[in-house]
């Protein structure tokens, strides 16, 4: 049976990724900071619940402890984590802005990637997704016609331009393991204050990734429709 780990999988579009999957047949463990709201979740879902604060390295690395003792590996790993931080102008942004934003949104994908790469190479096939978004997208930004264009968003879309780069150079340079990353697009959750598109149809590019198996590609960027412009 699959074995996958979700990120801030306790509520929104990781949620709905988790309640699909194990729908699917999966094992999934949700991480998430907070331990009533995360366990409350896993209790909805029959899912597995482990602390994970993914901007802590303590945190991170009892995570893996907690999944390697149950499991001995981990399938497929989902980083799903993420924050908008302040709404603030290119103008009067400073590091102070950006620093949360980067520490969840790209540091956090780093650190719990680093510290589940053993677990995930004890695996048959495995994969790590990560949560991208179109507002990072050069190609969506200049087009009037997309959603993305309207939201000035430098801190969140800078991180998820990082998040995307990350994914591709991990895909070339560690060809055992298939890492990809996916776009929810605008998605009716608290993150978007009920915006958009069902939640799930935005976790429908993560869910059919996560359910390819050995079939898997690496190296790929793609929302609910094809491939994500970039």
């Amino acid at each position: 049976m699959t074995t996958t780990l979700i990120t801030g999988g306790n509520r929104g579009l990781g949620f709905e990724i988790a309640r699909r999957l194990i729908d699917a047949g999966q094992t999934v463990w949700i991480g998430a900071r907070d331990a009533e709201r995360g366990q409350a979740a896993a209790d909805r879902l029959g899912a597995r619940f482990v602390p994970l604060d993914v901007t802590d390295d303590g945190s991170v690395g009892a995570a893996a402890a907690t999944i390697r003792a149950a499991a001995g590996h981990l399938d497929i790993l989902i980083n799903n984590a993420g924050i908008l931080g302040d709404v603030t102008s290119p103008e009067e942004m400073t590091v102070a802005h950006l620093r949360p934003v980067f520490e969840t949104n790209v540091f956090g994908t780093v650190r719990v990637t680093h510290a589940f790469l053993p677990l995930l190479r004890a695996a048959e096939a495995p994969s790590v997704i990560n949560v991208t978004s179109g507002v990072g997208s050069f190609t969506l930004i200049h087009d009037p016609d997309r959603v993305e264009s309207r939201y000035p968003l430098a801190a969140y879309g800078s991180s998820k331009v990082a998040v995307t780069m990350l994914t591709m150079q991990y895909a070339r340079t560690i060809p055992d393991i298939r890492f990809n990353v996916v776009d929810p697009g605008q998605s009716a959750t608290d993150f978007t204050g009920g915006l958009g598109h069902s939640v799930r149809d935005g976790s429908d590019a993560a869910v059919r990734i996560a359910t390819l198996g050995d079939r898997t590609p690496t190296g790929t960027a793609t929302d609910r429709d094809g491939v994500l412009p970039w």
